[in-house]
């Protein structure tokens, strides 16, 4: 890190640095008649710029993209110590923590989450003015925080891994699970920077891009008596069901929610197929296993006659991993919309808006 700073004391109304005998000049040259100008600039001077090195603010703005005193450190080719040291001085040059230490990493203050955008654009103003050309998003190291409901971590994550390892080998996600918290209150609080899975209204603020329209299927293990024949009602009703029960959704617990469509609240599929499953929508069997995420269902399937009802992407992919049937409802397939969010708040942030155009390309060869 360069050691190089600008600095103002405004107490002796001089500049020290580069271009601190031009400024000086110029605050000589005030007429008398605008000491009290003169005044209150400095005292508000004092307040924004006094002490404050301008490599203070890349370090806020690793901390800002990588939450974690290691990760910056990491990036900014220091050792930790001397992060923690930089957000020292900054925190009583800008007089607020700007961030704070949660389980979920170091997350920004409301203060910071104000100057962040600001810092970003400046920094990258200055790069360009400096070097004539901008950082692309994919020569950067960065990690993203990414909500993903245990539908989205099977089958829409692992293909944008997939192709960001050949676009971009230098970014990391750090995906945390959505299935039963506030996720759009996620996004608000800057805890993540997308959000996977199905949604009903959402407050102001938040943006939504619809990746893929899913609907539904019935697996079973190969050989099964529903393989051959026309699959009916009646005749799927005859075999015991494995539901997927999210842990969390009886009654809507965990997630404080008490109405399905209550804004920013996940309707998620897994959500919505548990419903189906659970009778609420056309019953059509009796539930004798509940598991707790999509990966336990397939041992159960394969070691008996037993049925479940998945998410078509999804159960492609089960189908290629293990010897199960797929075969289609005897009555209409719901389809939901499975979307990503973001907060508007980071429209301006071009390695985010790079990250969901990637997300959006990775969905291109869905069946």
């Amino acid at each position: 890190m360069s050691t190089e700073r600008v600095t103002l004391e405004t107490d002796e109304t001089r500049f020290s640095g580069e271009f601190g005998s031009r400024a000086q000049g110029r605050l000589r040259a005030l007429a008398k008649g605008q000491s009290k100008e003169r005044e209150n600039y400095s005292k508000g001077a004092s307040v924004r710029l006094r002490m404050i090195d301008l490599n203070l603010f890349r370090v806020f703005d690793a901390m800002m993209l990588h939450r974690s005193v290691r990760k910056a450190s990491q990036i900014l080719s220091v050792t930790p110590s001397a992060v923690s040291h930089a957000l020292s001085r900054l925190r009583q040059s800008i007089g607020d923590e700007l961030f704070i230490p949660t389980e979920y990493g170091m997350q920004p203050t409301p203060r910071a989450l104000e100057l962040a955008s600001a810092v970003r654009e400046g920094l990258a103003k200055l790069q360009l003015a400096l070097t004539g050309k901008e950082s692309p998003p994919t020569g950067t190291l960065r990690t993203f925080c990414i909500g993903a409901t245990d539908y989205a971590c099977m089958v829409i994550v692992p293909r944008l891994v997939k192709r960001l390892a050949k676009s971009a080998p230098n970014i990391d996600l750090r995906v945390l699970s959505s299935n039963c918290v506030d996720v759009v209150r996620r996004l608000e609080r800057g805890q993540a920077d997308l959000v996977i899975g199905s949604f009903t209204e959402l407050p102001a603020g938040i943006r939504r891009s619809t990746l893929l329209r899913e609907d539904e299927v019935i697996a079973v293990r190969t050989g099964h008596p529903l393989t051959r024949g026309k699959v009916t009602k009646e005749r799927l009703g005859e075999f015991p069901h494995v539901v997927v029960e999210l842990s969390g959704t009886k009654g809507n617990e965990a997630d404080g929610s008490t109405n399905g469509q209550e804004m920013g609240r996940p309707l998620s599929i897994e959500r919505a197929l548990q419903e189906l499953q659970n009778g609420k929508m056309d019953p059509v069997g009796r539930m004798a296993v509940c598991v707790p995420n999509f990966a336990a269902v397939a041992p159960f399937l394969q070691l008996s006659d037993m049925v479940t009802t998945l998410p078509r992407q999804l159960a492609l992919w089960a189908a290629a991993h293990a010897p199960l049937a797929l075969l289609d409802l005897p009555h209409q397939s719901m389809e939901v919309d499975i979307e990503m969010l973001w907060d508007q708040a980071a429209d301006q942030d071009q390695g985010l808006q790079w990250l969901v155009n990637e997300l959006a390309e990775s969905m291109g060869d869905v069946g």
